[in-house]
C-alpha cells in the first residue's frame, strides 16, 4: 500500500517509529496533488517549498526527542477560511484575493503545535455560503467519485482532497451542514463538534452563533485524532466552552453500541428523499440493531421548521459579519481614484468583490434585521430555534443518540441547482437542526445508492459535549460495513 492510501493513524505511527519521514510522506501527497488537481480543483493554494519546510521541522523535532502527538508529520489540507500567516486566506472570495493574514487562527496554531503538515488551502463556497462549492470565486471543485458531480459544500475542497487521496485529513467548518453534507456525498467521515468545543478565533465568520470547525478523514479514528488535536477551550474565543475535550479517540477505538438507545428521527424521510438513500439508511439502522443497540422512533416536530429558521438567522448574522469588508482596511478596493467618496468606493468594491450567493444572503439578512421586520422574521426564527433545542433535549431523555440520513440525495450534477436556490438549500435539510441547537453530529459512509452508485451518509447526532457518542456509533458502523465490503467505501470508488 502506498503512503497516500494509508490512514493518518498509520502514517503517524510510521513517522514516529522512523520507518518513514514526514518529508517523504509530504512529498508523496504533493505528487498526488500535482497528478489529480487539474481534474478535481480541491486546492486554492499549494506551496511545496513551505510544506516540505514544515515537514523537515517535524522530522527535526522528533529526532531531538520532542514529544509530539499521534498525528505528528501527517499532512493535512486546510479550508481557506482559517487564517494562516504563511499562505493566503481568501474565503473563496475575490474581495480577499491574495490577502495574507497577520496571525494564525487558533485551529491553525494547534495543528502546527501537534506537528501536522499543512499542504495548502482548500476551495470552498464563497464565505462558506453554499452546499456545492459552485459559489467559489476560483472555480468549481469536482467530486472524485464522478467529476461531473458536486463534492458538497461549503467545505467541498476539503472533502474532495481527502476522497481523492490528496490528503489523509482536512479541516472544515459546519454552519448548516458544511462538513457533514460534503462528507456524505464524497464517501468520507465528517464531524461537527459541539458548538464552542473548537475555537472560532481566526475563522472568517459567516454566522457567528453557528460556525463550528471540525475534521474530515477517511476513518472514524482519524477524524477523532484530528478532533482532539485542535479542539479545547480558547480564551481568545468568547463562545469557547471551558470544559475538557470529550474522549473521542477512545470512543472511536471502542466502537461498541451494545445496550445503546438509538432514536430514528421520524421527520427525516419520505417525500424528497432519494430511494437509494433511504434504503441504505434503513439497512444501517437494522445493522445497529443487530449489533445490540435498541432502536426506537423519535418525533422532533420542530425539525420541519429548521430550514426556514436557519435561512433567516444565518443571513442575518452574515449581513452583520460581512459589513467589515468595506474597502477601507484590507482586501479589494475598487474605484479609489480620488474622485469618489468613501461610500461610493465601498459600494463599487462590494458589488465587484462579492458573488451572487453572498449578495443574496446579505440582502435577505439585512431585510430580516430591518426596522419593522426584525420581530416578524429574525425574532420568530430565534423562537423556532429554541423549540428545536427543546425537541433535542426531550429526545435525548429517551435515547442516547439520534440517527438520520445525512442528506436527502446523493451528489447532484454540477449546475443542476445553480438557478434554484431553494433546491440548493434543501441539501442541508437533515443537518441544520444540529447547528441551531449547538450539539454534536457526525456523518459516516453507509453504502452506495442503487440509482447512481454514489455514496450515502449516515448522520449520528448526540447531546452537547456528547461528541464521543457520535464516534462510538460511527466506529461500530464503520467496522461492520468495512468487514462486509472487504475494505473502506473508497475502495469502491472509480480510480482517478
Amino acid at each position: 500500500m502506498s503512503l497516500i492510501h494509508k490512514t493518518a493513524a498509520e502514517l503517524g505511527a510510521l513517522i514516529a517509529s522512523g520507518e518513514t519521514s514526514a518529508v517523504e510522506v509530504a512529498q508523496a501527497h504533493l505528487d498526488r496533488i500535482a497528478a489529480v488537481e487539474p481534474q478535481v480543483n480541491a486546492f486554492l493554494h499549494v506551496d511545496a517549498e513551505t510544506t516540505l519546510a514544515q515537514a523537515r521541522r517535524v522530522d527535526e523535532r522528533l529526532a531531538a526527542g520532542e514529544e509530539l502527538g499521534p498525528l505528528a508529520g501527517v499532512p493535512i489540507a486546510h479550508k481557506d477560511v482559517f487564517t494562516t500567516t504563511d499562505m493566503p486566506t481568501t474565503a473563496g472570495s475575490k474581495i480577499l484575493e491574495g490577502w495574507r493574514p497577520p496571525y494564525d487562527a487558533t485551529v491553525t496554531r494547534r495543528l502546527r503545535e501537534a506537528g501536522l503538515v499543512i499542504l495548502g488551502k482548500t476551495n470552498l463556497d464563497e464565505f462558506a455560503m453554499g452546499s456545492s462549492t459552485e459559489n467559489s470565486a476560483y472555480g468549481v471543485t469536482r467530486n472524485p467519485w464522478d467529476l461531473s458531480r458536486i463534492p458538497g459544500g461549503s467545505s467541498g475542497g476539503s472533502s474532495a482532497a481527502v476522497a481523492a487521496y490528496e490528503a489523509p485529513l482536512s479541516t472544515g467548518t459546519d454552519t448548516g451542514g458544511s462538513i457533514r453534507q460534503p462528507a456524505a456525498v464524497t464517501g468520507i467521515v465528517g464531524m461537527k463538534p459541539t458548538y464552542g468545543g473548537s475555537s472560532r478565533y481566526g475563522l472568517i465568520a459567516f454566522a457567528s452563533s453557528l460556525d463550528t470547525p471540525g475534521p474530515f478523514a477517511r476513518t472514524v479514528l482519524d477524524a477523532a485524532l484530528l478532533h482532539e488535536a485542535f479542539s479545547g477551550h480558547d480564551a481568545m474565543d468568547s463562545t469557547s466552552i471551558d470544559a475538557a475535550v470529550p474522549r473521542v479517540a477512545e470512543a472511536a477505538r471502542e466502537g461498541d453500541v451494545a445496550g445503546l438507545r438509538i432514536g430514528v428521527v421520524k421527520e427525516f424521510g419520505g417525500d424528497g428523499y432519494q430511494p437509494g438513500v433511504l434504503a441504505r439508511f434503513r439497512e444501517t439502522v437494522e445493522l445497529l440493531e443487530s449489533l445490540g443497540a435498541k432502536v426506537v422512533e423519535v418525533s422532533c416536530p420542530s425539525f420541519t421548521t429548521a430550514l426556514p429558521a436557519y435561512y433567516l438567522i444565518a443571513p442575518s448574522e452574515c449581513s452583520s459579519n460581512l459589513a467589515r469588508f468595506d474597502a477601507m482596511r484590507y482586501g479589494l478596493r475598487v474605484g479609489d481614484d480620488g474622485t469618489r467618496s468613501a461610500e461610493e468606493v465601498m459600494a463599487l468594491t462590494r458589488a465587484q468583490g462579492f458573488g451572487p450567493e453572498v449578495k443574496r444572503r446579505i440582502i435577505l439578512g439585512t431585510y430580516a434585521l430591518s426596522s419593522g421586520y426584525y420581530d416578524a422574521y429574525y425574532g420568530q426564527a430565534q423562537k423556532v430555534r429554541t423549540l428545536i433545542a427543546r425537541d433535542f433535549e426531550a429526545a435525548f431523555h429517551q435515547v442516547d443518540v439520534l440517527v438520520s440520513p445525512t442528506t436527502p440525495t446523493t451528489a447532484f450534477p454540477i449546475g443542476e441547482r445553480a438557478d434554484d436556490p431553494m433546491a440548493m438549500y434543501l441539501a442541508d435539510l437533515c443537518t441544520i437542526p444540529t447547528n441551531l441547537a449547538g450539539n454534536a453530529a457526525i456523518s459516516v459512509p453507509c453504502g452506495l445508492a442503487d440509482e447512481d452508485g454514489l455514496p450515502v451518509g449516515l448522520q449520528i447526532m448526540a447531546p452537547v459535549l456528547g461528541d464521543d457518542r457520535c464516534y462510538r456509533v460511527g466506529a461500530a458502523v464503520e467496522r461492520a460495513l468495512t468487514d462486509r465490503w472487504g475494505g473502506g467505501l473508497l475502495s469502491k470508488a472509480p480510480a482517478l
